[in-house]
């Protein structure tokens, strides 16, 4: 994104402020020279925060290349050799092949952050630096239920560039945004735009939610994958991670996993531990406008899709309903089920709230889920779960 507004602080990585000064000639003629003196403009974020400071001090703000000179040679170009099967009519056959992407540096452990699909299935992994020294990586720890996976390798006689975090809680839309990675195999390159949405929902690959995630402008292309999103000042707010497409190139809507849900899960990363999540083993559905001629006994609250056989909510005796129904908008829903309005005390008038209370539990935890049957509200305890692997199917 390129604009050549004159004077103005508030732009982003293609700015340029130019100043025009009037120099006058020596000799007794009107020769006037014109020189223009060009420089970038410091990414600046507009949004002002309630106390009326933005959300990047501008004193520490950067120019785009400030920025990209600083922190590019902490980024990574990620090759994952991946072997897997395909079917062929001699059966299930061998196939190898090699998957690109990006990552950062994050300390001088030589630890360093990527996406999980972009090392799924790997055999190898080898890191290349901005020196274009390549070294074998290892796979420490994976998290497919946010797409993060953390690499190591040995920082014996490298010279590493930790890229320091951020926080995205600070960023409000509007923010400038820059992108660093390797798309279509271009290793270190540069895109900037702005935050253009945030608390968006992705899918991980396998099939959870991912929540709050950071929507950008900035150009995202297949290879980005793993890379830093960096705020005016440089700092990691978000890690690139899917864009939507229709052609299979950046159309303007890419999507970054938060900083703060790689700081939650980095510390069993790097001990190689499976992250442990609470599960409750319900799907439900808001009750909103669309479910207003459907009888409901409430006006707000979660209706229970289905429960999950064996899970915390089955033992506790939570029920789904069993009438399928077709809404004006041609949604299917079941009606019938259980409605959630409280867990722990906490009133609930959406799924997004349940997912957020069940995800703030750890396994083993007791809560008190507080639902509507038949028009009676009851209040039943659950023991919850460890959350299964993989919710694709």
């Amino acid at each position: 994104m390129r604009k050549a507004l004159p004077f103005l602080s508030g732009l982003l990585g293609g700015a340029i402020v130019v100043a025009a000064a009037l120099l006058l000639g020596l000799g007794d003629g009107d020769d006037r020279t014109t020189t223009t003196i060009v420089r970038q403009a410091p990414l600046t974020a507009q949004a002002e925060t309630a106390g009326g400071s933005s959300a990047a001090d501008a004193e520490d703000d950067l120019t785009a290349a400030e920025i990209y000179e600083e922190h590019a040679p902490g980024v990574v170009f990620v090759r994952a050799q991946i072997v897997g099967q395909t079917q062929s009519p001699f059966g299930l056959e061998p196939q190898q092949g090699e998957a690109t992407g990006s990552g950062f540096v994050i300390d001088a452990d030589g630890n360093i952050l990527t996406n999980a699909h972009v090392v799924d299935g790997a055999v190898k992994v080898t890191v290349q630096f901005d020196d274009d020294r390549t070294v074998d990586a290892r796979i420490v720890g994976k998290d497919v239920s946010t797409d993060l996976a953390l690499l190591r390798v040995d920082p014996d006689g490298l010279d590493l560039h930790p890229i320091p975090f951020g926080s995205s809680k600070d960023v409000h839309v509007g923010d400038p945004v820059l992108a660093i990675g390797n798309p279509f195999g271009l290793d270190r390159t540069l895109t900037t735009g702005v935050v253009s949405a945030l608390q968006r929902q992705i899918t991980a690959p396998n099939g959870f939610a991912i929540r709050d995630v950071i929507q950008t402008d900035a150009a995202i292309n297949p290879g980005n994958s793993g890379g830093p999103l960096l705020d005016a000042t440089g700092k990691v707010i978000g890690i690139n991670s899917q864009i939507a497409t229709s052609s299979g190139g950046n159309v303007g809507i890419g999507f970054a996993v938060p900083i703060e849900t790689a700081q939650e899960v980095l510390p069993a990363l790097k001990q190689g531990k499976p992250v442990e999540r609470a599960y409750l083993g319900v799907s439900s559905r808001t009750i909103d406008g669309s479910l207003a001629g459907a009888g409901l006994p409430v006006k707000r609250g979660a209706l229970i899709q289905s429960v999950e056989q064996g899970s915390a909510a089955d033992k506790a005796g939570l029920r789904a309903g069993g009438i399928s129904a077709q809404l004006a908008t041609g949604e299917s829903v079941q009606l019938g089920g259980d409605i959630i309005v409280a867990i722990d005390g906490k009133e609930i008038t959406s799924s997004d709230e349940v997912a957020e209370a069940i995800s703030a539990k750890k396994p083993g935890d007791k809560v008190k889920i507080t639902f509507v049957r038949d028009g009676v509200r009851k209040t039943v305890e659950a023991t919850l779960g460890n959350r299964p692997v993989d919710n694709s199917g």
